[in-house]
């Protein structure tokens, strides 16, 4: 039987210490196979029926890491286009309540409706901040900027006690913390962070009754029958979430179903205690060297205050990191080993 070791051993072979994975994922070895092989299989002009049959089995592993039916996932490109369905769907004068700093593909679509009431609060407030006649609240479950992860379960109370309806964005979370997205009326997540996918795919889950939305970006694919939905208006849209689907970018989902796999042979609950473990050894190592990194507990990011300049040195010296509102952010994934954690310490001690 494989272990997390040799498993994560024979896909992954990186050649810098690689600590920014809240940037971009690792390909893993299988996905770099599959994403040739798609693209051997258009240069000789061969069917394309697989990469269709890796789409829908793309489909079908999100909806298992998720917790929700096949039914309600819909496969775009990013999401900003998802919050873009969503926006367009409420009516004019709606409150939308956002999180301080939130990553701008989750509040821009909102900002530019230019007649809805979008209020802005930390993050920590968000749950208490939910009043008559909020709409909508929009948050990442894991802060980009600097990995606090929400209190969605708060978040959700408060919502439900309100009438508002809840739409999370996972992106920085999914692969690594376990995702109850049928517990929230919209969520989405991109495909290229922990998911350790190509660019060029994002889920979006809705309820099963759609949630009111419409389907503004629709095209062919979202036709309960494709191939006769080619020409003309759709005649009937899909009766499931496939009717939100954006064009397939076919390539991308060759390789992240090869990624998909990966992480659910390890399962979510291997990964999050091998990252989180990371995670705190950074912690506890900055703390030896008395810098305080932003609050967040349980989070595989951790983002220092003050060190963000450091980011173009350390990656001179192969430490890949990121420079996020001059704080050093370092992300911590399955890749990644003690001697990574300690090595960053090392360079940053000097």
């Amino acid at each position: 039987m494989e272990t997390f070791e040799s498993l994560v051993r024979a896909e992954f072979t990186p050649k810098t210490t690689y600590l920014n994975t809240a940037s971009n994922g690792l390909l893993p070895a299988r996905a770099v196979a599959a994403l040739h092989e798609a693209a051997v299989l258009r240069a000789e002009g061969r069917p394309l029926t697989p990469l269709h049959e890796d789409t829908e089995a793309c489909r079908a592993a999100y909806a298992r890491l998720a917790g929700v039916p096949v039914t309600r996932v819909a496969l775009g490109a990013s999401v900003a286009a998802h919050t873009g369905v969503i926006a367009a769907s409420l009516p004019a004068g709606a409150e939308v309540l956002t999180a301080e700093d939130d990553f701008t593909s989750v509040l821009n679509p909102f900002h530019v409706r230019g007649d809805l009431k979008v209020r802005a609060v930390p993050l920590e407030r968000l749950a208490e901040s939910v009043r008559p006649g909020t709409a909508l609240v929009a948050v990442s479950a894991a802060q980009s900027a600097d990995g606090r992860v929400a209190d969605l379960a708060a978040l959700r109370e408060a919502a439900r006690t309100h009438g508002a309806r809840t739409y999370v964005d996972h992106s920085q979370s999914a692969g690594w913390l376990p995702t109850d997205a049928g517990a929230d009326d919209f969520s989405a997540a991109v495909s290229f962070k922990w998911l350790l996918g190509p660019h060029g795919a994002a889920f979006l889950v809705v309820p099963e009754d759609f949630g009111g939305l419409s389907p503004v970006l629709s095209g062919w694919v979202a036709g309960e029958r494709p191939w006769d939905s080619c020409y003309g208006p759709v005649a009937e849209l899909a009766r499931s979430a496939r009717r939100f689907d954006l064009t397939h970018a076919l390539f991308t989902y060759a390789g992240l179903r090869r990624s998909l796999e990966l992480v659910e042979e390890i399962g979510v609950p291997a990964i999050a205690a091998h990252d989180l473990a990371l995670a705190d050894r950074f912690r506890a190592g900055l703390a030896a060297l008395g810098h305080r990194p932003v609050p967040a507990p349980g989070s595989a990011i951790v983002s220092v205050p003050g060190l963000g300049s450091r980011q173009p040195a350390l990656a001179d010296a192969g430490i890949q990191v990121s420079d996020r509102a001059g704080n050093l952010r370092a992300s911590f994934h399955l890749y990644n080993t003690a001697a990574d954690v300690d090595r960053l310490l090392t360079a940053l001690s000097a």
